[in-house]
């Protein structure tokens, strides 16, 4: 069993479309959409919202993500008149409907708590936070030392796609199996949304750097999946 994920959009077709993303990258989660009024307009349905999260709720728990403040409301109505058992297990998260789905489902899928996946739901606005400020100017700081027992491995993309989509979501899914803290390219390496906003494409070196019980194996197998093309 997994985390299920609920999306909650006023649009029928944003929400079906969110959740086909998602699914991309995770398919072994359960995603469901709640999009539009009952008659197929755009607002939102309580009926559709309660429904979803039945849907979703394997036992472990249900993410929630809206688009609008009024979807959160629905959301929140729908929530109130679950069992109390069932509320105790279903989170609204903070976070942009898109980012937030694609990043929660690949947490649910690495088999991340409620917590855990609902924080990965919350990173996007960090990792969007972060976008917008990229063509700000940089103050030059001093490049750390790097700790003792690090392990750094190198690696070039092959396949067609780079690090984007699918492959960065296989390359997080590896990287979440090792007892080790991993970084790519200077970013989080157990991060979907921070590795795809790199922009890596065909081509581009990878540099890996791992420091943990597993560092060296997370090096090696991290590098043996870039080398594989990723299947493509």
């Amino acid at each position: 069993m997994a985390i299920g994920l609920v999306i909650v959009s006023h649009s029928e077709k944003i929400a079906a479309g969110v959740v086909e993303l998602a699914a991309q990258m995770a398919a072994g989660v359960q995603i469901e959409a709640a999009g539009g009024t009952d008659e197929g307009g755009i607002g939102t349905s309580f009926d559709k919202v309660t429904e979803a999260i039945s849907a979703a709720d394997s036992g472990d728990g249900v993410v929630v993500l809206c688009d609008l403040g009024s979807a959160i409301l629905t959301a929140e109505t729908a929530i109130d008149f679950l069992d109390d058992e069932v509320i105790s297990r279903v989170r609204i998260a903070d976070a942009p409907l898109v980012e937030g789905a694609v990043a929660a489902a690949v947490a649910a899928e690495v088999g991340g708590t409620l917590d855990e996946v609902l924080t990965a739901a919350e990173s996007a606005n960090q990792t969007v936070s972060e976008a917008a400020g990229a063509d700000a100017p940089q103050e030059s700081r001093p490049v750390p030392a790097p700790e003792p027992g690090v392990v750094f491995g190198t690696a070039t993309l092959i396949n067609a796609s780079g690090l984007h989509a699918r492959p960065a979501a296989d390359f997080v899914r590896l990287a979440s199996t090792f007892d080790a803290s991993i970084r790519i390219n200077g970013v989080e390496a157990k991060s979907l949304l921070k590795i795809m906003s790199l922009g890596l494409g065909k081509g581009t070196k990878i540099e890996l750097e791992a420091h943990g019980p597993q560092a060296q194996e997370a090096v090696t197998a991290l590098r043996e999946l870039i080398g594989s093309g990723f299947g493509e």
